[in-house]
């Protein structure tokens, strides 16, 4: 000891992750570099990834470039310029490795209840094994696309062939030479439809409404790409990814793209209509039936060079009808007419109303998060709740959209904010009521100016309220949140 005076201990403060996904991995993070070691990563798969680990259907991968869909200080060898599911397990996987959270991670248990408890200022998290954990911050990576919406199809249970679901695939289920039916139109559907029309015997995609398709221009790299891509510079590549992540970002400032009016929107919607007439020009019956009746990006927007041409396949057929009910051997569209199958691919997608109740956090109120929300799911910026103390959501309500990883780390950075107001011995970090009256009121007001409210979609509740959905662009995102972050909040 020099100087004769010891420096104070630092109480490390307790923190559980849940979800090792993009979210849960970049939280924990963050938490190392702020010198945190006392935290625990809950994920219920028995890998990490998250959406990723378990989206193993035929053709996943990314839609937008590899670099945007990759952490700027771990850098990775991609194959291609727009990652596959396999390679993204992968690098997640060694990322891991290299920010030595192997030993943080718990893998194959779920989070069954989270109770805070106001005598101690602690969560109280009860694990699918009968461990109980105490935290100080609970940080809920488990995201808004996590909990797979199965329709509730009559006769359901009596089809006697497979029945798969694009976020709960099995990969052992035989497609070659098979009848398959494909039930949805969204860009997982899209990418199921290209990878299975080559080898399928006959290919049924059932689609209720087309959404609108940009051509994605995906490609495998050369061997001599990939030498120049491996020569450049940490500082070279952070300079190629901030300009992929601009052009990326481009169209959503101020939510130019989801607006039906704006130039933007106008420009994405005539190179779509371009695609679609060059496509099918031969076939007008599909260039009517792809053809969507709504506004621009009133959907997710599909990207992919691969979906049309799948369509105009001798095996393929189009069905621009929804299921209504499914028998032992077939599948009944709405106009009644039933089509044999051998197997059926679900791509129906998502419950995000749902997402978080199967944790069972559970507030100050005694209200579980799930009951305070009914099905309309709200968060200030999609992160903190009132009377949740020191609970923090990566990827919640509202921030659907956009770049996920500046959006990650901006969600993260309040936690890191909570624990910097913890070791000044204040030892909760809780929402004003009125900061998410004020948000929500801004949040609907720009959300009413787009297309999302011509379409039904997973971006809607039941009563037609968007709650998935981030208006704007990721660097509006991140600059709102560190502006209106601590302001916000009261610690004590």
């Amino acid at each position: 000891m020099r100087g004769g005076v010891a420096k104070p201990q630092q109480i490390d403060v307790s923190v559980v992750v849940i979800g090792a996904g993009f979210g849960g991995l970049t939280a924990a993070m963050m938490l190392r570099k702020e010198r945190v070691t006392n935290f625990r990563i809950i994920e219920r798969s028995q890998g990490v990834g998250g959406t990723w680990y378990n989206n193993r259907y035929p053709g996943a991968a990314v839609d937008v470039q590899s670099s945007c869909y990759s952490w700027a200080h771990h850098r990775y060898p991609w194959s291609r310029n727009y990652a596959d599911q396999a390679q993204i397990v992968k690098y997640v996987e060694q990322v891991c490795t290299k920010e030595k959270l192997w030993n943080h991670l718990t893998l194959g248990v779920a989070v069954t209840e989270t109770l805070w408890q106001e005598d101690r200022r602690q969560w109280r998290v009860t694990l699918s094994n009968g461990e109980v954990l105490e935290a100080d911050i609970v940080i809920s990576a488990v995201g808004l696309l996590s909990t797979p919406r199965y329709p509730n199809w009559p006769g359901y249970d009596d089809f006697k062939g497979p029945k798969l679901h694009s976020a709960a695939y099995d990969t052992s289920v035989e497609l070659k030479g098979q009848r398959v039916a494909v039930v949805g139109a969204g860009s997982s559907a899209a990418q199921i439809v290209a990878a299975v029309a080559p080898i399928a015997g006959k290919l049924y995609v059932y689609q209720r409404e087309p959404g609108w398709v940009v051509p994605k221009g995906d490609y495998d790299y050369s061997e001599e790409e990939r030498q120049r891509l491996h020569a450049l510079s940490d500082a070279e590549y952070r300079k190629r990814r901030w300009n992929d992540f601009r052009a990326v970002n481009k169209g959503m400032i101020f939510g130019q793209l989801y607006k039906p009016y704006s130039a933007f929107s106008k420009r994405r919607r005539k190179i779509a209509e371009t695609y679609i007439a060059q496509t099918f020009k031969d076939r007008p019956d599909l260039k009517e039936a792809v053809t969507p009746k709504y506004a621009f990006a009133g959907k997710r927007t599909i990207v992919s060079s691969s979906y049309y041409p799948a369509l105009l396949r001798d095996n393929v057929q189009l069905i621009p009808h929804g299921v209504t009910r499914l028998t032992e051997t077939g599948v009944v569209d709405s106009t009644g007419v039933e089509t044999p199958v051998d197997v059926l691919i679900m791509a129906t997608g998502y419950d995000p109303a749902n997402a978080l109740k199967g944790l069972n956090i559970i507030g100050r109120s005694g209200k579980s998060l799930g009951e305070v929300w009914g099905d309309e799911p709200r968060a200030y910026f999609g992160i903190t709740v009132p009377d949740f103390p020191n609970l923090f959501m990566m990827y919640g309500p509202s921030t659907h959209g956009g770049m996920i990883f500046t959006n990650h780390e901006a969600q993260a950075r309040w936690a890191i904010l909570a624990i910097r107001e913890w070791r000044k011995g204040r030892r909760t970090f809780e929402l004003k009521p009125g900061a998410l009256k004020w948000y929500v009121k801004w949040l609907d007001h720009e959300a009413s100016k787009t297309a999302w409210q011509e379409t039904n979609s997973y971006f809607k509740n039941a009563r037609g309220k968007i709650v998935t959905q981030w208006p704007w662009d990721a660097f509006a995102y991140a600059i709102m949140t560190r502006a209106f972050g601590r302001i916000a909040h009261r610690a004590k």
